[in-house]
């Protein structure tokens, strides 16, 4: 574990963690769209799956920027957060069932994303870093736009899920 003497140190330590977790998510997230049956459901994390690699790039332009390395770091929250979307996938439920389930997942992702990226923002504004800024704002837009729309597919799939 590394020594976080500054800010800079805690800001780089923080991008490492959003790295592991988008590098983690690319993995998870073609599981979680073959588990859905709504088509507007797995519309959105196909669709969620091509941003999630623009962040990862996004991300490693930074740390090149920087002339660091964006390894070493594993996120253990998102480790956590996919396990709970793996036993979503193999529980026994009916499909509409499982597919708010697997909304409820998803948006947990989202609102840990959104945290981590509002809070390298904000570091980078600190360091006087704009670009980073702007380029970390835009995923973090992403995430809260991913999340409003898993909010719009939950309300006919929750209602689904009642019967």
């Amino acid at each position: 574990m590394t020594t976080l003497k500054t800010l800079k140190d805690l800001y780089v330590e923080q991008l490492r963690d959003l790295y592991s977790a988008e590098t983690q998510l690319l993995a998870a997230l073609p599981k979680m769209a073959a588990a859905a049956t709504d088509i507007q459901l797995q519309t959105g994390f196909e669709r969620h799956l091509d941003q999630t690699r623009v962040q990862a790039q996004r991300l490693e332009g930074l740390f090149k920027e920087l002339n660091l390395d964006p390894g070493g770091h594993t996120c253990k929250a998102m480790q956590g957060l996919i396990a709970e979307g793996d036993e979503m996938i193999k529980q026994d439920a009916i499909p509409a069932v499982k597919d708010a389930g697997l909304i409820a997942c998803a948006q947990r992702v989202e609102h840990y994303e959104i945290a981590g990226y509002g809070t390298v923002v904000r570091y980078a504004e600190v360091l006087q870093l704009p670009h980073h800024a702007e380029v970390l704002r835009t995923s973090e837009q992403e995430e809260k736009d991913a999340d409003l729309t898993l909010t719009a597919a939950a309300t006919p799939i929750n209602q689904a899920a009642l019967a």
